[in-house]
């Protein structure tokens, strides 16, 4: 598994490069003013300049911030700043979260290189920085992005299986993995159906990891994932474009497995329950099709008008296998719809909730680790488009609804938990372009703001 190098961080301060966060109205010494003027460097965000010591080395990096400092700017510096040592200038909490950025930042999917560079630019730990912690954060976010970069070749049901058995024995968590036919057995018959076209090695499977489960003085927490290693889009086939990058359709799962981790190693005074169904939809002679009727878990009935609309089908049946356990609060992580990009684009996800005091909670914890989401409505008057003649409801809603990640969201309404809180993030997990710290591929989304709010609502003390 995916884990950040410990020596990005250190505690040795020895001839460590001040780097120095500046706007356009910063205070600079003469020699680097001068300096940072012949190279127009005017404050602006995103700008980044290296001084020199005027002895072959360097005696500062500027760091752009705009009008106000976002510690974001610091994930643009393990690949903008030559290999070396560098400490940070800025009041105690902003150098805390830039830090925690420049880990995010240092994240490089070099797996299938044949020369990966190794040379690193390394930090000083910052007053007040918990070390451990923040790289388990930034290891969490990285196996996240390594999993979703992962090509589908290397990234199938059994691997998914794989990592969650290395997450759940590292914190003495139980693991159960139903697989293949065995689905029908136990009643998973969505995610069977889904699934069931892959070839036999790449069969699919629920998976379910315990922790603390024997204490039921704690709240229970859910983590639900959606696991699709690779949606060609069934007998709906996608076409190229939309095929492209479909190695990422287990995002959720990733979000899932990682969150239980961050939650384990914090030892959060809760139960928690994760579950992940992974899956391939995949196109052969047994794959579902559309005008098919399905079996849920929960016994409603539900008609395919579109094979491309699966995840919400294998999240029905492991959402209602989360209820089964009566939790208290249930997350959970979806690449669910491109409705979703269209409303927010790729970098703010959605956030659906009917519960007022989560969704607050949420938001302002995504506020203040920098990782944001936006609330959506789940408005009931799009019900009436899951609605159809013969069967409880269908996976694709009415075109009069148009609202597709909406709808989505209503769908999986319908299975979620009743005893608690739940919320839905519709993620995308992706950078779709490349910048300095946020290189195209594979993006942790919602997990940082999810993790913070679970601190505040159960940290002891």
């Amino acid at each position: 598994m995916s884990v950040l190098h410990p020596d990005l961080l250190t505690t040795e301060a020895e001839g460590a490069i001040p780097v120095r966060f500046v706007g356009p109205d910063g205070a600079m010494d003469a020699g680097i003013r001068g300096w940072a003027e012949a190279n127009a460097f005017k404050g602006k965000s995103g700008q980044i300049l290296v001084a020199p010591d005027g002895q072959g080395g360097l005696a500062a990096v500027l760091v752009g911030v705009g009008e106000r400092f976002d510690p974001m700017s610091a994930r643009a510096l393990p690949t903008r700043l030559p290999p070396g040592l560098y400490r940070l200038e800025a009041e105690p909490e902003d150098a805390r979260a830039a830090a925690l950025a420049f880990l995010l930042g240092a994240y490089v999917f070099d797996r299938y290189k044949a020369k990966p560079d190794r040379d690193r630019v390394r930090l000083v730990a910052p007053e007040g920085l918990e070390v451990e912690a923040a790289l388990r954060i930034a290891s969490a976010c990285a196996l996240a992005r390594e999993m979703i970069d992962t090509p589908a070749a290397d990234m199938g049901p059994l691997q998914i299986e794989t990592i969650a058995r290395e997450i759940a024995a590292a914190s003495g968590a139980s693991l159960s993995v139903i697989t293949g036919d065995d689905l029908l057995e136990e009643n998973y018959p969505a995610v069977h159906a889904v699934g069931r076209a892959a070839a036999p090695h790449r069969a699919p499977r629920v998976i379910e990891i315990g922790w603390n489960l024997d204490r039921a003085d704690l709240p229970l927490v859910a983590l639900v994932g959606k696991g699709v290693v690779f949606d060609s889009g069934g007998l709906d086939i996608k076409p190229a474009a939309g095929m492209r990058n479909m190695k990422k359709d287990m995002g959720g799962s990733a979000h899932a497995l990682t969150l239980g981790r961050l939650v384990m190693q914090a030892a959060l005074p809760v139960r928690l329950v994760v579950l992940v169904a992974a899956v391939e939809n995949a196109i052969s002679a047994d794959a579902f099709r559309p005008g098919d009727i399905l079996s849920s878990r929960k016994g409603l009935t539900i008609e395919i008008g579109n094979t491309d609309a699966e995840g919400r089908l294998i999240l029905a049946d492991i959402l209602t296998r989360a209820g089964e356990h009566s939790p208290d609060l249930t997350l959970d992580f979806a690449t669910l719809t491109g409705a979703a990009r269209i409303a927010l684009g790729p970098e703010l996800p959605p956030l659906y909730t009917d519960d007022e005091a989560l969704a607050a909670d949420i938001l302002e914890a995504g506020r203040a680790v920098s990782d944001p989401l936006w609330r959506m409505p789940l408005w009931p008057g799009y019900r009436a488009a899951l609605e159809t003649e013969i069967a409880d409801l269908r996976n694709d809603s009415a075109a009069w609804a148009q609202a597709g990640s909406v709808t989505a969201a209503l769908f999986l309404q319908k299975f979620a938990p009743t005893t608690g809180a739940w919320a839905h993030m519709d993620i995308f997990a992706w950078n779709p372009r490349a910048r300095a710290g946020w290189p195209e591929g594979g993006e942790a989304q919602a997990l940082r703001a999810c993790f913070e709010m679970l601190k505040r609502r159960f940290a002891q003390g």
